[in-house]
């Protein structure tokens, strides 16, 4: 199946960390009709994102042995939805972006200059 182009419109890179992570579970955070919460933005973990998205009743911290997650920590790497992404920048909390790895689905509902200011280095 193909992977897509990034919103840099380049070959979607693999998002590359500790878990596999997107919506298919293949390290890459594609996404199409089949994946209705559009996990398509390649994010770092940080603690004040994962507080946040707890809070809003999404943990990514707790594992889930049912469902072979082990659970995130800072530093993790994940694709996240890309509409809990913006809610996280607009609540001063949004995770770093990896834009190679970074799906151009995202760009329907984000500008890439947003994006872009939260570029990991």
């Amino acid at each position: 199946m193909a992977r897509g182009f990034n919103v840099l419109e380049q070959e979607l890179a693999p998002l590359k960390g500790n878990q596999i992570t997107g919506f298919y579970r293949d390290g890459y955070c594609r996404t199409d009709e089949n994946d209705p919460g559009q996990h398509a933005v390649a994010a770092t973990m940080t603690q004040k994102f994962l507080d946040y998205t707890k809070s809003r009743g999404n943990d990514l911290q707790t594992p889930k042995p049912r469902s072979s997650f082990p659970g995130l920590k800072p530093g993790d790497k994940w694709c996240l939805c890309t509409a809990r992404w913006i809610e996280a920048e607009e609540a001063g909390v949004a995770p770093p972006v990896n834009l190679p790895a970074t799906h151009k689905a995202a760009l329907t509902l984000v500008p890439l200059k947003t994006l872009q200011k939260y570029q990991t280095k």
